[in-house]
């Protein structure tokens, strides 16, 4: 299992346009679809990472009690599934299904978005306020696979609370930790 940390783009940036096949519907969606009222939560997950697997029930209830609230959730594959074919599309749905995602499982087959994004591991987290600035990115909580911390989701959690509430969000955010995006050889 690989500890790759988060960029951690800098805050304030705007969220870079992209245009996805959702494997869940099949369907292209662009950025100013998903977005939400209040904000955007866009999430670079994969079916096979340890991490990501740890991580699925927490990303499920974000789906759950964020959505209703005006915050647009996507979630983004970006691996190259040549070399890693249980993150492709067909997986993918079969993931989305089982785990109950509430929100678009989209995937990135050229890798543009991930590289726009300044993506480096799965998962990560950054989120977006209305008009598309950023204002987190970084990890979910401190709970990671066999470290026997519970998963509450408390990072992510606390940085949408503050932001439907109009509260400030915290500038120092922890970098998330999980296996790095699988980049296609060149």
């Amino acid at each position: 299992m690989a500890n790759t940390p988060s960029t951690m783009l800098p805050l304030g940036t705007t969220a870079p346009e992209f245009s996805l096949r959702d494997t869940i519907t099949g369907k292209t969606f662009d950025l100013q679809t998903l977005k939400g009222t209040k904000g955007t939560l866009i999430m670079f997950i994969c079916n096979h990472c340890p991490f990501v697997k740890h991580v699925n029930p927490e990303l499920k209830r974000l789906g759950e009690e964020y959505q209703e609230k005006g915050i647009g959730i996507v979630a983004i594959s970006s691996n190259d599934v040549a070399n890693y074919p249980q993150d492709g599309p067909d997986l993918m749905k079969e993931t989305a299904k089982k785990e109950g995602y509430s929100f678009p499982y989209l995937y990135d087959k050229t890798q543009q978005v991930a590289a726009d994004y300044q993506a480096a591991c799965t998962p990560d987290f950054f989120l977006f306020d209305r008009k598309m600035n950023l204002v987190y990115r970084g990890q979910l909580d401190d709970s990671r696979p066999g470290n026997g911390i519970a998963l509450t989701g408390n990072d992510i959690r606390n940085a949408l609370n503050a932001l439907l509430e109009g509260n400030e969000i915290d500038p120092h955010q922890k970098p998330s930790i999980g296996c790095n995006i699988k980049w296609k050889k060149a």
